[in-house]
């Protein structure tokens, strides 16, 4: 039986509740994001108010939520320093969104007169003063100051589609795959919807001595998206890796993208930044000022941003956010933003805890779609100056830890330093779902066949496409056909072979090779550990080298000048390779090499009064080699590896001995050789890249068995070829050789009216090359060695270099529809030799940021 109490509760409820309803029904609520109107920003601690009233500010991240029961408060305003003051009309008793862009006020020149206007200047400037402040504390406030720290690390890569959410749900061409689609994330850019497709995470423990200096890398956990067999997943990782580097905020020039960007803390910024300050908070007792700098020229790679600075005797960073320009000359990128946030530690310093890096890439800057990178790393757990035990920094600087709980979900719930969303959850079912449909498998064998070259026929790949078709002077019509063993097959095992037939010369070509994996990855992949054995019966062109393309490519069928010098040959060939984790290799190798002239080359020397041609030479050689490429990053094609250059050189040492006698080897010698390459960044006034090589052959030898330099007598560009040379004009038994290629990056395009929006970039070349024949091995001399060819009139075409150097020099545009540049390249010495050109344009295709 209901007693009256019961009947009162019940009627205060039901009242309380439908007041509160009809209170909330008069209530007026707005909720946004606050950006700046330039940069898209978000904007913390802006001032939002009803007019006559109390308010609110908003959060790091810009948002903002306010709310009124007056229906009179109607005028919205939003205020900031250093920002013009916004009023907007809302409509009152609703709920509603409202996102704002706040413009600058003019700060850049101030009045001195009534019509007289002073420009910006560093001079004077109190912003230029405090970031010159920030620069010269910069090494006391990174994290390299300390004596000794260590902390704990999470990091997570993201890859994410990226369009309009209405047109990622009504795209055609993922219809088949529309349980990816439905897992959007709508809140990290604006008006887009993202679809995660890969995502990777990693927690590790960091250990930091300063002296002597090491640091060490505990990796407690690993886990990420597997995109199946068509994608190297680990070369994603590689590669995304390399596109976005750690962030020192303090370092000079920061490394993403492949390019290397001016820091605003950097002993440079304040000639290529502005500097505004704008005002002043107080956190913890500490004072901070709010620093917003911007590109001098919006074109350069540069950003624009803000940054807090602690106004104490550190001068440190609390906190930074910037973009880069929306018109930097960079490619494919149509929006890049960095965010870190710092902690006042134990020592009074700074260290950050927040780093996130967001990029998003698209084939142009109206495209509807693209796709979004984003790295973001979060530190905590900061032990600052207590020593760790010597064994903690023993061994590699980096081990994976053995935990085979860290493989679980429940894991990952407890250790994470922040919850994945909803959206990022599912990414991991999703994708594992998606790389078992037929479809998305047959979707990538396609498109690893037009991308590649090679189409996939169960445990073999069918391959290179754009080698079954070329032609040359000696086999005219040329026909090829070939492919390889995958994985599939075996995971020691491979093979690797192909056929071709030429029309003119009438002859078959076979190549065979076979190769055992001892650490059961593929031959092509990190870390290398493999031994192959190899006959190929085959032309070649001497002194013809070329990188990551098939001689028999069909775009190099097309030459310039008399391109009739060739080689018949027979080489079997044995080699083992080794590969270590601190990017240090060595090939031991075997070649037993049977060369037979072809075209114009005839071998011939004099015997007596007369001259003798020989049929063949038959070489036999053992090899080492050592390369060191100090933090290489590369990333991993179907059939080679293509380098990601950086800052680091790379040295490669090669010794071989040929052995007369041994499996009808005609000749003893020795050949040394070693290759440097650098990248030089200049910050922004682009890198240089120098290779240096230099070699010596010792013993007596005919010219075929000297060092044939590197020509190249395509319409393309080579960068590792001499570009007006003849194929086999220059022969040596020493040599020294200089090649240099100049980036600018555009900037002295940038800065040119017109010019400028066309994002073109300069470039210049300069190669030399110093070298000789010893007497012993030059014709002149030595009648008993082969005579240097000559053409159809009796002038010779193969010389040595004399007294000066062969030069050759460039300049050119880049970045030509962003893909293509153009070379103006001028021979410089040596125009007396025959059919040689004085100048030439050449052209190379280049994907690039």
């Amino acid at each position: 039986m209901i007693s009256l109490i019961d009947i009162k509760k019940g009627l205060t409820l039901f009242f309380f509740v439908v007041g509160s309803f009809v209170y909330a029904q008069g209530q007026t609520v707005v909720r946004g994001t606050i950006r700046d109107a330039q940069t898209r920003s978000p904007l913390a601690f802006v001032s939002v108010y009803f007019k006559g009233s109390k308010g609110v500010v908003s959060d790091e991240d810009g948002r903002y939520t306010i709310s009124t029961a007056n229906p009179k408060n109607v005028t919205l305003e939003f205020s900031f320093a250093g920002y013009k003051v916004f009023q907007k009309t809302i409509v009152a008793g609703i709920t509603q969104d409202l996102d704002v862009n706040m413009e600058l006020e003019e700060m850049a020149a101030v009045v001195v007169g009534k019509r007289r206007r002073t420009k910006y200047s560093n001079k004077n400037n109190p912003a230029v003063d405090l970031i010159r402040k920030v620069v010269d504390n910069r090494d006391r406030n990174r994290m390299s100051a300390a004596d000794f720290l260590q902390y704990q690390q999470y990091e997570k890569m993201e890859l994410s589609l990226t369009n309009k959410p209405e047109k990622l749900m009504n795209n055609r061409l993922l219809k088949n795959y529309r349980f990816l689609v439905e897992n959007q994330d709508t809140s990290k850019i604006e008006g887009k919807g993202l679809v995660p497709v890969y995502l990777e995470e990693t927690l590790s423990d960091k250990f930091y001595r300063k002296d002597p200096r090491k640091e060490k890398t505990y990796v407690l956990a690993k886990k990420k998206v597997n995109l199946g067999e068509f994608v190297d997943n680990e070369g994603i990782t590689r590669y995304l890796n390399s596109m976005y580097m750690p962030i020192d905020i303090y370092e000079p020039n920061l490394t993403l993208l492949s390019n290397q960007l001016l820091s605003p803390i950097s002993d440079l910024a304040p000639t290529f930044y502005r500097f505004y300050l704008r005002d002043t908070i107080e956190l913890d007792g500490i004072k901070l000022v709010r620093l917003n700098f911007a590109p001098r020229n919006p074109n350069d790679l540069l950003f624009r941003g803000m940054m807090y600075v602690t106004l104490d005797s550190n001068y440190a960073v609390q906190k930074i956010q910037m973009e880069l320009t929306r018109h930097a000359n960079l490619n494919w990128t149509r929006e890049l933003r960095i965010k870190q946030d710092f902690e006042r530690g134990t020592d009074g310093r700074y260290h950050v805890i927040m780093s996130n890096i967001l990029t998003e890439f698209a084939l142009s800057k109206k495209a509807s779609g693209g796709l979004v990178g984003e790295r973001t790393v979060s530190y905590k757990n900061y032990v600052i100056n207590q020593q760790a035990p010597d064994s903690v920094y023993e061994g590699k600087a980096e081990v994976i830890v053995d935990r085979p709980a860290a493989t679980t979900d429940s894991f990952w719930v407890a250790n994470r330093h922040t919850a994945l969303s909803s959206t990022e959850e599912k990414a991991y079912t999703n994708m594992d779902s998606l790389k078992n449909m037929k479809s998305y498998r047959r979707l990538m064998d396609w498109a690893t066949f037009f991308l590649a070259g090679y189409k996939s026929a169960g445990p073999f790949d069918i391959g290179p496409v754009n080698a079954f078709y070329s032609f040359n002077p000696v086999e005219g019509f040329r026909l090829r056909f070939g492919g390889r063993s995958t994985p599939k097959f075996s995971k020691r095992l491979y093979f690797e072979t192909y056929a071709a037939y030429g029309f003119k010369d009438e002859r078959m070509k076979y190549f065979l090779s076979g190769a055992y994996s001892f650490n059961g990855k593929s031959i092509y992949s990190f870390p290398l550990n493999f031994v192959r054995l190899s006959f190929q019966h085959d032309t070649k062109i001497p002194g013809q080298e070329l990188q990551f393309v098939q001689e028999d490519n069909f775009l190099l069928s097309f030459k310039r000048g008399d391109n009739n010098k060739w080689l018949y040959n027979d080489i079997f060939t044995a080699e083992y390779v080794r590969e270590f984790g601190k990017n240090i290799s060595y090939t031991f190798g075997f070649k037993n090499w049977r060369q037979q002239a072809a075209g114009s080359i005839v071998y011939q020397k004099l015997n007596g009064s007369d001259i003798t041609t020989v049929p063949d030479i038959t070489t036999t050689e053992l090899s080492a080699e050592l390369r060191w490429a100090p933090n290489e990053q590369f990333y991993q094609g179907k059939a080679y590896r293509i380098p990601i250059y950086n800052k680091y050189p790379i040295f490669r040492l090669r010794f071989i001995a040929g052995i007369k006698g041994l499996v009808n080897g005609d000749y003893d010698y020795q050949n040394l050789t070693l290759n440097i390459f650098k990248r030089f960044y200049l910050s922004q006034f682009g890198y240089a890249d120098v290779v240096t090589e230099g070699g010596y052959t010792f013993g007596q030898l005919p010219y075929p068995l000297l060092t044939i330099h590197r020509a190249n007598q395509t319409y393309a560009y080579q960068l590792n070829s001499f570009n007006m040379m003849n194929f086999m004009e220059f022969v040596s038994d020493h040599y020294l050789s200089v090649s240099t290629d100049y980036y600018f990056n555009g900037f002295i395009f940038n800065k040119l009216p017109l010019i400028k929006k066309l994002k073109l970039r300069e470039v210049a070349g300069f190669k030399m090359l110093y070298g000789g024949v010893r007497r012993e091995n030059d014709p002149a001399y030595n009648k008993g060695t082969f005579l240097f060819p000559t053409d159809e009139t009796g002038k010779t075409t193969t010389f040595s270099l004399g007294n000066k150097p062969y030069i050759e020099a460039n300049v050119g545009i880049g970045n030509i529809f962003k893909v293509l540049r153009v070379d103006l390249v001028k021979r410089l010495t040596y125009l007396e030799n025959p059919d040689v050109p004085n100048w030439g344009i050449r052209a190379r295709v280049k994907f690039d940021f």
